[in-house]
């Protein structure tokens, strides 16, 4: 794990975007979800994998495959 891993890394312009683009279409998938899947344990859990998955795709963004800093 790099030495950065826990460190707040503030986002280039660029990364600023594509995170923006991300966000947006976790929220456009997360609208078909609650429309489709009926309320219950199982909806809870993809809703909250969905957010955990678009943290994460947010963490790819900004980090290099080895966790070192994109630049």
């Amino acid at each position: 794990m790099h030495n950065t891993a826990f460190d707040y890394l503030k986002p280039t312009d660029d990364q600023v975007e594509q995170m923006s683009t991300v966000r947006e279409a976790a929220k456009t998938y997360a609208a078909v979800l609650d429309d489709v899947v009926p309320d219950g344990p199982d909806k809870t859990y993809l809703m909250r994998k969905l957010r955990e998955v678009t943290v994460w795709a947010n963490i790819a963004i900004t980090r290099q495959p080895d966790g070192t800093p994109r630049t």
